[in-house]
């Protein structure tokens, strides 16, 4: 049976308070539409209709996927108008039409299967999916006749003391027969919202003697809309159980569930292991076997298998290569290549670098604009001095390099294979394969001073205590 879905997402959000449009606020790192879209994707529909209001272009180019049309409802005028804008674009289509709202991030491609699979089954014109709720104030109720038939669904601001005690609602997802979309003119305006509620379709449908179904499969958690901060904060939490009991399922050693904080993008291999309070963001990638210990933050990098990631680093648009380790209290900023089996240790700055095979630069350096080597020995307080106040320039290290402690090497500057740098040493032009590079002040040892110092200041201070 051919398909087409409609997402409603020209919604206001005004309870949002936000300058973001609603359904581009972001839950684990994804805009809440986007979700939907990936969601809908998963149903293969013939057509793919977004109908949105006047923040269009915006949405427009934050969202990715294909074939995908647009419809602008000029005025919000409610879900039933929204849905009368978007019968244009289904001009020429024949078949089944499945209605969501673009605020739904939690929906399953699952259970909208099995919704339509009921819709199909019972050859209804018009379905709604239904879900019990336990707190059902903000929900349309779904209506039912003695014989257990739903007939109408009637709004929370407009129901009956009797009706607001019903606890089956609407989740605003909709089946229907393309053939009904001209009723939708049938529907009358709220006078109290001024808007043209889709609900009221349910009851139009019902007295033409057409088929109707509700169908209550879906759960709270998976079919609440977000219209607050609070839902935004509810749906995440939600979100963010599925994406840990995934990994958790696919073979990762988690720690403490509850302190992970992980994008819906990010893949980790098996075995991996991630201890408390990781951040793992945005097109993050982990390989096999590695361990991720607590406090680090990885946004958009690659981590190769057998990694480590030690406490409280932080990894920016960079890559770490197979059984390299990095921190603890480390800091790889945008651009970092770091080769296999290398080692980036305590309080290391790497910036828009390359790092070769089994280079080591164990503490307190910044390496930054700088390509080194493999076997390379960088000593503690190393310095690329790359930035001269108007440009940046870069630093070469070759091969088998050993830098010495306490060195700053001034860009543009290039070290050659297998060359030795001197404790203490600035470096200022290049230096050649094999050689010993020292700058370095002479030293001057003045015997006797230290001491005839002190006695100087002995002095001193018995004279102060004289004149008091």
């Amino acid at each position: 049976m051919r398909l087409a879905c409609i997402v409603l997402a020209a919604g206001e959000g005004k309870r949002m308070h936000s300058l973001v449009p609603k359904v581009l606020l972001k839950i684990c790192g994804r805009p809440m539409l986007q979700f939907v879209l990936d969601t809908v994707e998963k149903l293969k529909p013939e057509r793919k209709i977004v109908v949105l209001g006047r923040h269009a272009v915006e949405i427009e180019r934050a969202l990715r996927g294909e074939g995908l049309c647009f419809v602008l409802q000029k005025e919000p005028k409610g879900t039933g108008d929204a849905l009368l804008n978007a019968r244009e674009a289904l001009d020429g289509f024949q078949g089944n039409v499945l209605v969501l709202n673009g605020d739904m991030p939690m929906i399953t491609a699952e259970t909208l299967k099995r919704f339509l699979r009921l819709f199909r089954r019972h050859r209804d014109t018009l379905s709604v999916l239904s879900f019990l709720a336990g707190n059902p104030s903000s929900y349309g109720r779904i209506v039912r006749d003695d014989s257990g038939k739903a007939v109408r669904i009637i709004e929370d601001k407009d129901a009956t003391e009797e009706e607001k005690r019903i606890q089956e609602v609407n989740s605003g997802v909709y089946g229907m027969e393309s053939g009904i979309l001209h009723l939708l003119e049938r529907i009358r305006l709220n006078d109290a919202k001024g808007e043209y509620y889709l609900t009221d379709l349910f009851e139009i449908v019902v007295k033409e003697n057409r088929k109707a179904g509700s169908y209550c499969i879906g759960t709270g958690d998976e079919l609440m809309g977000v219209n607050t901060r609070y839902d935004l904060l509810k749906a995440e939490a939600v979100m963010l159980q599925r994406i840990v009991r995934g990994l958790i399922d696919s073979g990762v050693n988690v720690v403490d569930p509850g302190s992970l904080y992980i994008h819906s993008g990010v893949k980790i291999g098996i075995e991996t292991v991630l201890y408390p309070n990781v951040y793992l963001e945005g097109t993050t990638t982990v390989g096999r076997k590695c361990t991720i210990y607590p406090n680090v933050r990885i946004v958009n990098s690659s981590i190769g298998d057998g990694a480590v990631v030690k406490d409280s680093s932080v990894i920016e648009d960079s890559m770490v290569g197979k059984g390299s380790e990095v921190g603890p209290f480390a800091h790889l900023r945008p651009g970092s290549t770091i080769g296999l089996n290398a080692k980036i240790g305590n309080f290391v700055e790497v910036k828009k670098s390359v790092i070769g095979n089994r280079t080591k630069a164990s503490h307190l350096s910044y390496i930054g604009d700088a390509v080194v080597g493999k076997d390379v020995n960088i000593g503690a307080g190393t310095i690329t001095c790359n930035y001269d106040g108007v440009g940046k320039h870069q630093t070469t290290i070759e091969d088998g390099v050993f830098i010495g402690s306490d060195t700053q090497i001034v860009a543009p500057c290039r070290i050659g294979k297998g060359a030795y740098i001197g404790a203490g040493s600035t470096v200022t032009k290049e230096v050649p394969a094999q050689s010993l590079a020292i700058s370095r002040a002479k030293q001057k040892n003045f015997e006797g001073w230290a001491l005839k110092r002190r006695h100087r200041v002995h002095n001193s201070k018995s004279k102060d205590k004289g004149g008091e």
